[in-house]
């Protein structure tokens, strides 16, 4: 399983956003069952019975606002925001950081298509599981301080990516039911993400999802998922 390198800047951001984890909260249960469980408690589980353990709900898209998810914060207020710690983070070759942490230079591969870049601008870093697709399977009821941490959980390198513009906005809010990377190879890597960040946040999935995700692990390895619970 691939877990992306996070710089010392972001676990630092994260560390505003969420509670440290003690050394003897690891656990070994299904991670769907988070709600046995407390915020920073590590869960790992088989990802197909991560998978089978995430809740299954109804969703509504009943006022939703991106604007309610605030995010792109300077959390640790290094002057490099959110966006910019991914960036430097996954930068495959590092770039420059400039005056208020402008990047030059640096070569980024987007994972989601294999295109290369060498220019920061034209890439967007994409939350896996949507702020719309979030806010549909639970955030709603969440508060808004919350939903800030979740879009810019620097806590899990699954949580946010950095990829072609392109192939984000073909993305947009869609599922995993509804759309999938270009990329034939990464899309393991994807469901594992996904799967990651909806038990990360205790985030439900509808009858459609869960049957997309049951469908795609039948064809993966069943490695064993381990998640650091957000809430």
């Amino acid at each position: 399983m691939r877990l992306r390198p996070v710089l010392a800047a972001a676990l630092a951001a994260a560390a505003v956003l969420l509670p440290a984890v003690p050394a003897h909260a690891a656990v070994h249960a299904p991670p769907g069952a988070a709600a046995h469980h407390r915020v920073g408690e590590t869960v790992s589980a088989p990802l197909s019975e991560a998978i089978a353990s995430l809740p299954v709900a109804e969703e509504s898209r009943e006022g939703y606002e991106r604007t309610k998810f605030r995010h792109w914060i300077d959390a640790d207020r290094n002057g490099c925001n959110t966006r910019a710690e991914v960036l430097i983070a996954e930068a495959v070759q590092a770039p420059a950081i400039g005056a208020k942490c402008a990047l030059e230079g640096g070569v980024w591969v987007s994972p989601y298509d294999d295109l290369v870049f060498t220019d920061a601008r034209l890439l967007d870093v994409d939350h896996v599981v949507p702020l719309a697709e979030a806010w549909d399977s639970g955030a709603s009821a969440w508060t808004a301080g919350e939903r800030e941490a979740y879009a810019n959980d620097l806590g899990d390198g699954r949580s946010l990516v950095a990829v072609s513009a392109r192939s984000n906005r073909a993305k947009a809010d869609k599922d995993i039911s509804e759309w999938l990377p270009p990329l034939e190879a990464y899309r393991c890597t994807y469901l594992t993400d996904w799967t990651a960040v909806k038990t990360r946040w205790g985030l439900a999935v509808d009858g459609r999802e869960r049957e997309a995700m049951e469908h795609l692990v039948a064809g993966c390895p069943d490695e064993t998922l381990t998640v650091t619970l957000a809430r």
